[in-house]
């Protein structure tokens, strides 16, 4: 199989779902990716797709999702966005990606020494970078409250804040949530070492 069927997509539950992220993330790390042929995956998926997982990721150019869970063409919908922020058109896109397309879990991933996270920290103001960084400070404050003042510790408070977002203004994915149709879940990728720390899966 080159490329995740219907039938396999169909078969998978959302936490199956998960740890087939958590092995390609394992294959990743022990430099043993499968073998896939690319052109051959094209001819697969010229007409359908069957992706398992929608990863929302930041656009750090270190961190994308199809290499760290080693998933292939028609594995994954993969959203990109500096600070891997949740906003309405991304909640759309997850929403086509469970609710029409049959995707079984919603991951999102923060990473460390994220440059969004740090502009957020250091209030820096450029153009439309503003309108994305507003929706950092919150996390920023929470960490204040909490004493806490590393980046890596914002961004994860950050992640852990967009999960909730998509709980809270979804209806939709929080509905399949509840009913065990999709998983949520954060987490976090270490530019440093290449492992993707999962939190727990959330529940609606």
């Amino acid at each position: 199989m080159y490329t995740h069927t219907k039938e396999f997509r169909e078969s998978v539950t959302p936490s199956q779902a998960i740890e087939l992220l958590k092995d390609g993330n394992q294959r990743f790390l022990n430099n043993m990716k499968r073998h896939r042929d690319n052109l051959q995956l094209v001819n697969e998926t010229k007409d359908e797709q069957h992706p398992v997982a929608v990863v929302l990721s930041c656009i750090d150019s270190r961190t994308a999702a199809e290499l760290v869970f080693d998933q292939g063409l028609g594995d994954i919908f993969s959203i990109r966005i500096a600070g891997n922020i949740v906003n309405e058109d991304i909640l759309g896109s997850m929403e086509f990606a469970c609710k029409v397309a049959g995707a079984k879990a919603i991951v999102i991933l923060g990473h460390t020494n994220c440059g969004a996270i740090k502009g957020a920290c250091e209030d820096v103001h450029l153009g439309h970078l503003n309108g994305l960084i507003s929706k950092i400070k919150p996390a920023i404050l929470e960490c204040k409250a909490q004493d806490k003042k590393d980046v890596d510790q914002v961004a994860e408070v950050h992640v852990h804040r967009m999960v909730n977002e998509v709980l809270w203004r979804s209806s939709i994915l929080k509905e399949m949530i509840q009913k065990d149709e999709v998983a949520l879940v954060g987490g976090m990728y270490s530019l440093e070492t290449g492992e993707v720390k999962f939190f727990d899966p959330i529940k609606a």
